[in-house]
């Protein structure tokens, strides 16, 4: 996927690209990481990008669970890796929860169908009895891109990697003047 998404032809394809963009992002900040690496938390924040790439996947989740009428689900420690958790499952399971998110917003004839606000949660406003569909996939585009700067940051921490370096190295593109692809550090010559 390069750095922008292309043209769109209506507002729902345009938010699903935007997320599909977002996620991609936040998944590029764990190129090239080891299982260690996903864990390791090096500034002073416990935000480790393993901890954070389960987060957007779990909150993606709940939030279309919210979109389907299951109500508030799935409200477990998700900026936490359980021991034996890997990368590969985090993007896997990342790629089921993306596929089932495209599923039920193509099956949706009005974006503007309300999404009921969960009532008790401290963070949910008490006056507004529900969103909309619109509404819950802008908030996951939000979201979403407000963590893919938090990864970049531990990412860039861990071993000074940056976002298009890293986008050039998973996407095969070939080293120009202005940018050479990621490699990992004992393969930088």
């Amino acid at each position: 996927m390069p750095g922008l998404i292309g043209p769109v032809a209506d507002e729902r394809e345009g938010l699903l690209d935007y997320l599909a963009q977002q996620r991609y992002v936040v998944c590029l900040a764990a190129y090239g990481l080891t299982d260690r690496q996903i864990r390791q938390t090096p500034t002073v924040s416990s935000l480790c990008v393993g901890g954070i790439l389960k987060h957007v996947c779990r909150t993606e989740r709940t939030w279309i669970d919210l979109v389907c009428g299951l109500g508030l689900t799935d409200p477990g420690d998700d900026l936490r890796l359980a021991p034996g958790e890997t990368l590969a499952d985090l993007i896997t399971e990342y790629e089921r929860v993306a596929t089932r998110t495209e599923e039920v917003v193509m099956g949706i004839d009005d974006l503007g169908q309300p999404v009921p606000v969960p009532r008790g949660v401290p963070w949910f406003p008490d006056d507004v009895e529900a969103w909309s569909v619109r509404w819950v996939l802008l908030h996951l585009i939000e979201e979403t891109a407000r963590h893919a700067g938090h990864a970049d940051i531990i990412r860039e921490s861990l071993d000074g990697a940056t976002a298009f370096p890293l986008m050039a190295a998973a996407e095969g593109w070939p080293a120009t003047p202005w940018l050479a692809p990621w490699r990992p550090p004992g393969l930088r010559h």
